[in-house]
């Protein structure tokens, strides 16, 4: 692992939809929309953050909050950038934002085969509490359900 380049950190916004929307393409088979990133920028229910070096946007990470609870719908770093460092910043950062806003649990959806996701998520507390049949398309794939259910007390 090289050395993690100085990362700086701010919400998202809806001009940075087309950035997001590249990393997403390059990042996930079934890529989403720039016009959602555009629209969850702006959702008052979302937390969406931004790394950045050199003013380019590297990494991204959302989730939706409601009450006490978040989901991780998405979260990504450029291709050439993993390996870094970056992700667990990216993630860290995202825990902060929903925990400002209430949040004291976290879930999300992961592919079995992403390891190293499942890793990265492992040492922010989140557990597997089940599977999601087929998933995953392109491959089709079920995803594990991971939770962290006390974010203040584990992390």
């Amino acid at each position: 692992m090289g050395k993690t380049p100085t990362i700086t950190f701010r919400k998202m916004t809806a001009d940075d939809a087309e950035q997001v929307a590249e990393i997403d393409f390059k990042s996930f088979s079934v890529p989403w929309k720039m016009t959602d990133y555009w629209r969850y920028a702006q959702e008052k229910n979302i937390e969406a953050v931004v790394g950045e070096i050199d003013k380019k946007i590297v990494a991204y990470a959302a989730a939706f909050v409601a009450f006490e609870e978040s989901e991780v719908f998405k979260i990504a770093v450029e291709p050439e950038m993993r390996g870094l460092g970056i992700g667990t910043k990216i993630f860290a950062e995202l825990i902060e934002s929903v925990k400002k806003r209430g949040a004291t649990k976290i879930t999300l959806e992961v592919r079995p085969s992403n390891i190293s996701a499942i890793k990265l998520y492992e040492n922010f507390g989140l557990t597997s509490i089940g599977k999601r049949k087929n998933y995953y398309t392109n491959p089709t794939e079920d995803a594990l359900i991971m939770w962290n259910t006390d974010l203040f007390g584990s992390l």
